[in-house]
């Protein structure tokens, strides 16, 4: 039994074989290789593209769901731990998938679970599905893993997502990373030394426009008011807004992510530009989790 709780969980063998998977589903089609199996989401914490692609890959994958959306409808009210929730569920399923607000979460899930845990993001700490298909993402847009530069902008502290995503990409030669965001908001000191003692080529700026032209990737970030104060939102909120003027900057061929929800930090009139992949990307998480969970639990 094997859980994800962290990108670094999956080896690079892994991931060859859930991008195949993928490749397989896009090709021809999803089969019936979850038949008989039933699987716990069970998300304390809101979330519309992360659920439903997990659920709706299960169910074309022919398992069944049983899921919790509504925290307050669970023991939890009643002062039921997280560990004794895991405990008593994981007796029903073959595997959990847990988004839970606190980092450290599904670590603690896994602990006492009898089943696989699979964690959907755990406050601040990791998202390592998303990262998952981010990868894929830009292999489908790009044609490779290695060999690119990325500009992951704006909330980069709280941002769990690019959290993940850093240290996958990290394992992949050539990959050139830089960091624009406010002071504040920059990435967290524990990713830039992971990557320092990897000698992983990164630099770290305040001034999008001076990376722009040579970016194949630009992330851009939902500055997350749930973990900023009122102040500090309404001074950072639209430091780095993606507009046509700004796509215009980007060389052919070059792709602008966004793991979503978005508010208001690309323009909805970026949305017709070649540049804007963050829909596809979207697109793309449901057959690359179910590629995950057909591989985890038959491997």
């Amino acid at each position: 039994m094997r859980h994800l709780i962290s990108i670094t969980d999956l080896t690079t063998n892994d991931i060859n074989a859930i991008f195949q998977r993928t490749d397989q589903i896009l090709h021809d089609g999803f089969q019936p290789t979850l038949a008989h199996t039933v699987i716990a989401t069970l998300f304390f914490e809101p979330s519309t593209r992360t659920r439903l692609s997990f659920e709706t890959g299960i169910l074309r994958s022919g398992g069944r769901v049983i899921s919790v959306t509504d925290p307050a409808a669970t023991s939890t009210t009643k002062g039921e731990t997280l560990e004794d929730t895991v405990r008593v569920i994981s007796s029903y399923v073959d595997a959990i998938v847990l988004r839970y607000p606190e980092a450290g979460a599904a670590s603690r899930a896994a602990i006492v679970s009898t089943v696989p845990v699979i964690n959907a993001g755990d406050g601040t700490g990791e998202h390592p599905t998303q990262s998952l298909y981010d990868l894929y993402t830009i292999r489908q847009a790009l044609g490779r893993t290695d060999h690119f530069h990325i500009v992951c902008l704006g909330n980069l502290k709280y941002y769990r997502a690019t959290r993940s995503l850093v240290r996958l990409l990290a394992r992949y030669p050539n990959v050139t990373m830089t960091f624009v965001s406010a002071p504040e908001l920059a990435m967290k000191t524990d990713i830039l030394d992971e990557l320092t003692q990897q000698g992983i080529n990164y630099q770290v700026t305040t001034n999008l426009t001076s990376v722009l032209p040579t970016a194949d990737v630009v992330y851009q970030t939902r500055m997350q008011k749930e973990w900023l104060s009122d102040t500090e939102y309404q001074r950072l909120k639209d430091q780095y807004i993606i507009t046509p003027s700004v796509a215009a900057q980007m060389k052919p061929g070059a792709i602008i992510m966004h793991a979503l929800p978005r508010v208001n930090e690309i323009s909805p009139t970026v949305d017709s530009l070649p540049q804007a992949y963050y829909f596809k990307q979207a697109a793309l998480g449901m057959p690359v989790r179910a590629a995950l969970l057909q591989y985890w639990l038959q491997t």
